[in-house]
């Protein structure tokens, strides 16, 4: 008895619903969807859901603009996504059979929380990797290993002599050359005899005259 009474309080309930539904005169409701800051910002492909007329589900085309009937004292809210929801009520009583609105969406930043992605699918080879690592040597470990003998020697070996050791370099051929280039006149036999002969001459000159 109480499942009947039940069943025909719920079948009342949707009749009147429904009776009331019917009784709420039909609208074409058209609209454009701008940006609350900027009404030359278009919103396009905006959510709109009638929460009154079992939840009906439009969308706004790519230009924000939309249109589809409705009944009066409808609620429809507007939603996309970076922008808060707006909710707009349809007026009784209108009188051109259609409702049009400018719905202005205002932007909404959602600071999302921090994500870390990392490599490791687990503790263990998270451990293992940290233990195995190499660390990177600081500034200081750099610069000793740059100004060790070694790294000089080799830096030496392989890099070209600038412009200045260059032109020391082209001196200390030339002193060297021009060295070779002063020889010894008594290594030469050739010049033996003019020697002797020089000598013999000097030895006349010095003689006494009678």
């Amino acid at each position: 008895m109480k499942k009947l009474i039940g069943l025909l309080f719920f079948l009342f309930i949707t009749a009147a619903a429904i009776a009331q539904q019917q009784e709420r005169p039909i609208v074409q409701f058209t609209g454009i969807v701008h940006n609350a800051d900027s009404t030359s910002v278009i919103v396009p492909y905006v959510s709109i859901v009638n929460t009154t007329n079992q939840s009906q589900v439009y969308v706004a085309n790519y230009k924000g603009y939309f249109s589809f009937p409705a009944h009066e004292r409808d609620t429809v809210r507007f939603s996309c996504v970076g922008y808060a929801s707006e909710t707009v009520v349809i007026p009784s009583n209108v009188t051109s059979k259609s409702y049009t609105v400018q719905v202005a969406l205002k932007p909404q930043i959602i600071n999302l929380p921090v994500f870390r992605v990392f490599p490791w699918a687990t503790t263990e080879e998270f451990r293992k990797d940290f233990i195995s690592m190499k660390i990177a040597d600081d500034d200081l470990a750099i610069a000793q290993k740059n100004l060790s003998r070694s790294s000089i020697l080799s830096l030496q070996r392989t890099l070209p002599r600038d412009g200045s050791e260059m032109n020391g370099f082209q001196d200390f051929h030339n002193n060297v050359v021009n060295s070779h280039s002063i020889t010894n006149p008594l290594l030469n036999p050739f010049n033996w005899g003019s020697l002797i002969k020089e000598i013999s001459d000097g030895d006349k000159a010095r003689a006494p005259s009678n």
